[in-house]
């Protein structure tokens, strides 16, 4: 009786106002370390999210000794299919894969092996997807440390100092060989690809310890692999942030990420990815909401997904 009436309410708030976009934007994200799995939230406005199948999970984690589901980003493909990628583990050379066609029922996951080659790899943090459309290819990247392959300096933290890999697919069957995507000369993490007026634009995670960074920068490439050029940064404030996502609206771009340190999110908004103006009062998450991706969905897919939802 809970569920219908959740359903009622949400399908009447969708179909009330007649000024409303036709798109819903969907949120990605995990909880705590990750244990349970895929959890969704949903927005009109990019600002205002509400979480969905009241905030539990839509996945279980199955892959590697920890079965950890972090940093979920979810891509809709050339195929019309949901397409994600996961951390598995705090120290793993694979990543995990899962496909749907509604966001509710997934395929088997996977685990995509992009860094077995490397014997002194650490682990694979943070996976993302951009697909090409012109060139129909999917990039999957992530980042790694492969113990001594860069410097070590105060650049870098105790254990760790990545750069970022990838590989491509075009079904996701069979991968190319991983190569280095971005070696900006210092640690990074959390890069996240948007495709923006012909260019490929990536929001990172300075990991710099000392001096302490721990901020969002940009790069850019004409082409999705590369090679990527810094831009700017950093873009966000006095704080120490990570999990950058990319949000582009009509007119603007919004940049969502964790402040983690805080306990909390923030946002940062600019219409020409310049100037940059921090609107974090103005938005609205589920609580303990951690790094994910937002998706943008129509509304007839979104009335679908609460009906599955409301089947379950």
């Amino acid at each position: 009786m809970k569920k219908c009436l959740y359903f009622l309410l949400l399908m009447l708030a969708l179909s009330g106002c007649s000024h409303q976009s036709e798109k819903v934007y969907v949120f990605s994200y995990f909880t705590n370390n990750g244990e349970d799995g895929l959890h969704l939230a949903y927005s009109e406005d990019g600002l205002k999210w509400q979480m969905l199948n009241d905030g539990k999970s839509f996945l279980k984690p199955e892959l590697s000794r920890d079965k950890l589901m972090r940093d979920p980003c979810i891509i809709r493909g050339g195929d019309n299919r949901f397409h994600m990628v996961w951390t598995v583990s705090w120290n793993e050379k694979s990543i995990g894969y899962a496909s749907s066609t509604d966001l509710v029922h997934w395929s088997e996951q996977q685990m995509i092996p992009v860094m077995v080659k490397e014997e002194k790899t650490k682990n694979c943090w943070a996976p993302e997807i951009t697909y090409d459309a012109e060139n129909n290819i999917y990039m999957i990247y992530w980042a790694s440390t492969v113990e001594g392959k860069f410097t070590k300096g105060p650049t870098s933290e105790d254990k760790y100092n990545h750069r970022m890999y990838y590989v491509t697919t075009s079904d996701f069957k069979t991968f190319s060989e991983t190569k280095l995507l971005y070696d900006p000369g210092f640690n990074i993490i959390d890069a996240s690809i948007v495709p923006i007026d012909g260019k490929f634009v990536m929001f990172f995670k300075d990991e710099t310890l000392v001096p302490p960074q721990k901020n969002i920068h940009i790069a850019c490439a004409d082409s999705l692999t590369g090679p990527y050029s810094y831009v700017t940064g950093p873009i966000t404030g006095n704080y120490w942030a990570e999990g950058p996502t990319c949000l582009v609206l009509d007119d603007s771009y919004l940049v969502y990420f964790d402040k983690y340190m805080e306990g909390c999110f923030g946002a940062i908004q600019s219409s020409d990815l310049k100037t940059w103006t921090d609107i974090s009062s103005q938005i609205v998450l589920p609580e303990g909401i951690r790094h994910g991706s937002i998706l943008t969905i129509t509304k007839s897919e979104f009335e679908k997904l609460l009906d599955e939802i409301n089947k379950k």
